[in-house]
C-alpha cells in the first residue's frame, strides 16, 4: 500500500485523505495545531466542490453547520440599512444548492469524514524533506522521521512545505493591495439573515450574522506593508489601527475598538500565489498552498475540487504522470477563478465614493432576498 503525508488538516487536507484512501492509498495528516484549529469566517462549498461532498456523505453534517445568512444589505454612515438583496444560490447537477459555513466547521466535518481511513497528527510539522526518484524522507519537528511515497502541501498560503520544497515566499507570493481582519462578536447579530456592509473609499467593515453570533470583517486596501508577519499580532493591530484612523461612520469606531482588543483576530494580506509547477519529484501543492487567490477566489470549494482531482489522479497510476494530470486540470479552474477576483475586489471594495455610489446602484437592480 502506497503511503502518503499530507501537511494541513484544514479543507484540502482531510479531503485529499478521504479520497486518497479509497484509491488504495494509507495516507497520513499532520497539523501544526494541537488540535483542529481552522478561522471561523464563512466560506461558500459550491461548483466543482459540491458533487465531491455529496460522494463523501457530509452534505447533511454541511447543512446543519451552515450559516443562516441568505442577503446583504449596504449600511450608510448614520447605520441605516439598504433593501436586502439575495445571495445568488447555484445547485449542482444532484441539485444540492451551494452551502455557507463557518471554515472552523467545514475542517471538522471533512477530518471527521477522512478519520477512519487516515492516521491524524497534531502539534507536530515538518522540518525537512529529502527526496530520491522512490520516496520522501520527512523530518519533524517533534516525532521520528518517516519516509513515504508521496508529501503533499495542503498547508495553506504560508505553507511550510512550499518553503521547503519550493523556496522562500517572497518569491511566489503576489501582494494584491489588500489586507483583511476578522473576529467573532460574541453577541447575536442585528440582523439575524443579513450580511450588513459599509463602505469608505477603499475600506469595508461588514458584519456576518454567521450562526447566530456576529462576526466583523475589516477588508481594506493597502500597499504591501515592509516587514508584514502574519504571525505578528501586534503588528496587524498597528495596521488595522492606521487603516480605519478617522472613520466615524455608522459602528465603525465600536467594531474597531473591539477588533483591536480581540484575543482571536485573524489578521492576513490578500495574496495571490503561482508557481510554474505544482510539484517538485513526488512532493506536490495542493489548495492555496498551491494557487492561492485568497479572500476573491472560493479558495475552499477550489481547495475540495482540486484533492477529488489530485486523488483520482493518483488512482490511475504512478506519482509522476498523476501529478501532471492533476495540475493540467485543476489549473483551469484556479486560473478562472483567479481571472475573476478582480472584479469582485472592485464590487466590494470601491476605491472611491463615485465607485461606491455605482456598485450600490447595481446593488438596487438585484433581485430582493
Amino acid at each position: 500500500m502506497r503511503t502518503a503525508l499530507i501537511s494541513g488538516a484544514g479543507v484540502a487536507g482531510p479531503t485529499l485523505a478521504y479520497w486518497l484512501a479509497r484509491a488504495g492509498w494509507r495516507p497520513t495528516v499532520v497539523e501544526r495545531a494541537s488540535g483542529l484549529r481552522s478561522s471561523g469566517n464563512p466560506v461558500d462549498v459550491r461548483g466543482a466542490a459540491l458533487p465531491v461532498v455529496e460522494r463523501m456523505g457530509v452534505v447533511d453534517a454541511l447543512r446543519a453547520a451552515a450559516t443562516h445568512a441568505t442577503g446583504l444589505r449596504i449600511v450608510d454612515s448614520a447605520g441605516r440599512p439598504g433593501r436586502p438583496v439575495s445571495m445568488t444560490t447555484r445547485r449542482s447537477p444532484a441539485g444540492t444548492p451551494e452551502i455557507e459555513v463557518p471554515r472552523a466547521d467545514l475542517a471538522r466535518i471533512l477530518c471527521g469524514a477522512a478519520r477512519d481511513d487516515a492516521e491524524f497528527i497534531y502539534d507536530d510539522t515538518v522540518t525537512r524533506l529529502d527526496q530520491d526518484p522512490g520516496g520522501v524522507d520527512v523530518t519533524f519537528a517533534a516525532g521520528p522521521a518517516r519516509r513515504f511515497d508521496l508529501v503533499v502541501g495542503a498547508d495553506g498560503l504560508h505553507s511550510t512545505v512550499r518553503r521547503l520544497a519550493f523556496g522562500p515566499e517572497r518569491d511566489i507570493a503576489r501582494h494584491l493591495g489588500f489586507y483583511v481582519a476578522t473576529t467573532p462578536l460574541g453577541e447575536p447579530p442585528e440582523h439575524p439573515h443579513h450580511v450588513l456592509l459599509h463602505n469608505t473609499p477603499g475600506r469595508l467593515v461588514a458584519v456576518h450574522p454567521v450562526r447566530g453570533e456576529a462576526g466583523v470583517a475589516f477588508i481594506f486596501r493597502h500597499p504591501a506593508v515592509p516587514g508584514f508577519d502574519h504571525t505578528d499580532t501586534g503588528q496587524h493591530r498597528r495596521i488595522l489601527t492606521g487603516a480605519y484612523a478617522g472613520e466615524r461612520g455608522w459602528r465603525v469606531p465600536e467594531l474597531l475598538d473591539r477588533a483591536r482588543q480581540a484575543a482571536d483576530l485573524y489578521f492576513d494580506a490578500v495574496t495571490r500565489v503561482r508557481l510554474p509547477s505544482w510539484s517538485v519529484g513526488r512532493v506536490v501543492l495542493l489548495g492555496d498552498a498551491a494557487a492561492s487567490v485568497s479572500l476573491f477566489g472560493d479558495g475552499s470549494s477550489l481547495a475540495i475540487a482540486g484533492a477529488r482531482t489530485l486523488a483520482a489522479a493518483l488512482a490511475e497510476g504512478e506519482p509522476g504522470p498523476a501529478l501532471r494530470r492533476y495540475e493540467a486540470a485543476h489549473r483551469r479552474q484556479t486560473d478562472a477563478r483567479g481571472r475573476s477576483a478582480g472584479l469582485v475586489a472592485t464590487m466590494l471594495v470601491p476605491k472611491s465614493r463615485p465607485g461606491i455610489a455605482v456598485r450600490n446602484t447595481l446593488a438596487r437592480l438585484l433581485p430582493t432576498g
